[in-house]
């Protein structure tokens, strides 16, 4: 006869990820759905159910959210910066914790990724080095082409890791659990990361402990606010996302990693393949970051039930977040539990839009009622 432990997935058991206790191992990831309050990007009462009615999740990091105005690449996206975004997420948070839930906000500056329209003053987007980005962003009057960006001066530096600070600091008055630093699919901190968009010959350039050095400083910065056991950081390291690349992936971000380990951070999530994509793009040893971290490895991109449950028990990860199947399965974690149909998501609702395909998809205790 087996013990109770021993029927129950570990993807299903409570874990600790730093100092935030978590009653299971099924995360939800950061998921853009551009429903911010139209004129003020702060969270509004339909956001608040959105989260509310998936805080089953052990942990839900926030959609990404904008530390600054500079930092926006897409319309209606939240922010960050502002007493309304933070008395928005206060309600949000304030739900998800009655409801049982944790919460992390994920703090984003999309650099090179964005548009005039939406930048202070109309001006061009910043990035490491003025390389235009071969993609599209989404703008009032639907996807538009991003705009070519000026490279941002050393001086300049030390203002977008005080942004982080600022931002990281409204997310505490705002009663985040803690919070996760997005340096994955193409934005600001990755494009700093990959000699494909780093060309830059001063101390954030060249060199991989050149190109590494921001996104540190902006972990050490954060940790200041939080404590190293509530921030972890999102790294995507082969994926093609927003025109992302670099020469040779393996030895930049296992050189970031054991740095990262160096700081104390309470978890690493990684983006495994082509973002919403192929898993396989490109050969990479996502063991070895395992190895070198010795805090949490929150794993992400194309598992389903049976790998989730086999990449836990095996030790592989402490935990998996899913992406598309927590936008159509509010009750996600009780279907994976339960192995029940899932509901699928309809792509044609993610951006935009207001509760249809947001807040109505149906939970198993409706079906059954």
């Amino acid at each position: 006869m087996s013990s109770s432990s021993e029927s129950v997935p570990a993807l299903f058991t409570p874990f600790q990820i730093g100092d935030i206790a978590v009653s299971n191992r099924v995360f939800m990831a950061p998921l853009t759905r551009n429903r911010a309050t139209h004129g003020n990007d702060a969270p509004n009462a339909l956001n608040v159910e959105y989260y509310r009615q998936r805080a089953g999740a052990g942990l839900i990091i926030t959609e990404a959210t904008q530390i600054s105005q500079q930092g926006q690449g897409y319309v209606w996206t939240p922010g960050m910066y502002t007493a309304e975004q933070v008395e928005g997420w206060k309600e949000v948070t304030d739900a998800v914790h009655q409801a049982g839930g944790k919460i992390v906000a994920q703090l984003w500056h999309v650099g090179r990724i964005s548009h005039v329209s939406l930048q202070p003053g109309g001006q061009a987007p910043v990035a490491p080095s003025a390389i235009p980005a071969k993609g599209k962003t989404y703008i009032e009057s639907g996807f538009a082409d991003v705009s070519p960006p000026r490279a941002l001066r050393l001086d300049e530096l030390p203002g977008i890791v005080a942004d982080y600070v600022k931002a990281a600091e409204n997310a505490k008055a705002a009663g985040f659990d803690g919070i996760e630093i997005h340096a994955a699919n193409g934005y600001l901190l990755d494009q700093f990361l990959r000699d494909g968009t780093n060309t830059r010959e001063d101390a954030y350039g060249g060199s991989i402990e050149n190109r590494v050095r921001l996104t540190l400083e902006v972990v050490d910065a954060v940790t200041k606010v939080f404590g190293k056991g509530r921030v972890g950081i999102r790294i995507s390291p082969v994926t093609p996302a927003n025109d992302a690349s670099d020469s040779n992936p393996q030895p930049l971000f296992n050189h970031l990693v054991a740095k990262l380990d160096e700081a104390g951070i309470a978890f690493i999530h990684v983006v495994e393949g082509a973002t919403g994509g192929p898993r396989d793009i490109l050969p990479f040893d996502y063991d070895a970051l395992r190895k070198a971290f010795k805090g949490a490895y929150i794993a992400n991109n194309g598992y389903d039930r049976a790998m989730a449950i086999d990449a836990v028990a095996s030790g592989r990860a402490d935990a998996v977040a899913f992406g598309k199947l927590f936008i159509a399965n509010p009750d996600l974690v009780e279907r994976l539990r339960v192995d029940a149909a899932l509901n699928a998501p309809e792509p044609s609702l993610f951006y935009g839009g207001d509760e249809k395909g947001y807040t109505d998809y149906p939970a198993l205790a409706d079906k059954a009622a």
